[in-house]
C-alpha cells in the first residue's frame, strides 16, 4: 500500500502522452506550472507528425520521443519506465489536450494513501461530462466488470487521468502492454493480477484547449467492438494468472 503525502512536490511526476497535440500543449503546461509548480512534466511524444515536440521543447520541459505511434499505452509504459529509472514515488497520467485539471491532482494523491492506483473519475458526480451511444455503453460495461473484478465501485475504468504509487510503478512499468486500451483496462487487470488497490476520485473534466479529439461518431461501433475483444483477452489473462498460482 501507498503512503503519499497531499502535497505536490518535487517527487510527482507528471506524464502527458502527446500525439498531435501542438495546438494545446502549451496553454496545458502552463496551467500544470501554475497550479504545480514544484512537480516534474514529461512529455511523451507518441511519433506526432505536427510540431507537438518542438513545441513542448521550447516550453522548457522534458520531451521523450517515440519514434513512432504506439498509442497511450506504449507512452504510458515509456513514462512510467522514466519514472522508475528516476526514483519518482508518483507518476501521474494527464492527457495532453487540457481537458484533465492539475488542480484535481492533489486529490488523486490524496487517494494514494488507500490505493496503488487513483482514477480520476468522469461520471462520479463531479461535472457534466457526457456520452452517448456505443462508447457509453461499452464504459458503463468496462464499469461493471472491472468493479467486480476489484470489489470497489468504479465508474470510469477509461479515464486517462491517473496516479500511480510506487507499487505501481513497478509492475505497470515492466508489464504494461503497448496495445490499445491497454493503458485502462488491462492495466485494472494487471493491477489485480500483482494485488495493487484500486480506488477514484470524482473530477470534473475541463473543454479541450486545442486539437480535434480522436473518437469521432462514426468510430463509435469499432470502439465498442474493440472494448469487448481487450475485455475478454483481459480476463483470460486474469484467468490464466490465478490457475498458474493454483498450480505453485
Amino acid at each position: 500500500m501507498s503512503s503519499v503525502s497531499v502535497s505536490v512536490g518535487a517527487d510527482v511526476l507528471l506524464v502527458l502522452p502527446a500525439f498531435n497535440e501542438q495546438a494545446a500543449l502549451p496553454g496545458v503546461i502552463e496551467q500544470i506550472r501554475a497550479v504545480l509548480p514544484a512537480a516534474g512534466i514529461l512529455v511523451v511524444d507518441d511519433g506526432s507528425s505536427d510540431g507537438t515536440a518542438d513545441v513542448a521543447s521550447a516550453t522548457g520541459v522534458r520531451v521523450l520521443r517515440l519514434p513512432f505511434n504506439l498509442g497511450v499505452g506504449g507512452a504510458l509504459r515509456a513514462g512510467l519506465l522514466v519514472g522508475l529509472r528516476e526514483g519518482w514515488s508518483v507518476v501521474v497520467q494527464c492527457d495532453a489536450d487540457g481537458q484533465h485539471p492539475p488542480a484535481s491532482v492533489p486529490d488523486l494523491l490524496a487517494g494514494l494513501a488507500d490505493a496503488d492506483i487513483v482514477i480520476g473519475a468522469r461520471f462520479a458526480g463531479s461535472g457534466d461530462y457526457q456520452v452517448r451511444g456505443a462508447r457509453s455503453w461499452a464504459m458503463v460495461l468496462l464499469a461493471h466488470v472491472m468493479s467486480r473484478v476489484h470489489r470497489t465501485r468504479l465508474t470510469d475504468v477509461t479515464s486517462g487521468f491517473r496516479a500511480f504509487g510506487q507499487r505501481a510503478i513497478e509492475v505497470l512499468g515492466r508489464e504494461l502492454p503497448p496495445d490499445y486500451l491497454g493503458d485502462t483496462v488491462e492495466a485494472l487487470v494487471i493491477a489485480k493480477e500483482y494485488g495493487l488497490r484500486v480506488a477514484q476520485v470524482p473530477v470534473a473534466m475541463l473543454p479541450r484547449q486545442g486539437g480535434v479529439a480522436s473518437h469521432r461518431a462514426f468510430r463509435a461501433t469499432l470502439y465498442l467492438l474493440r472494448v469487448m475483444l481487450i475485455l475478454v483477452l483481459s480476463l483470460l489473462r486474469l484467468l490464466g494468472a490465478r490457475i498458474r498460482r493454483r498450480r505453485r
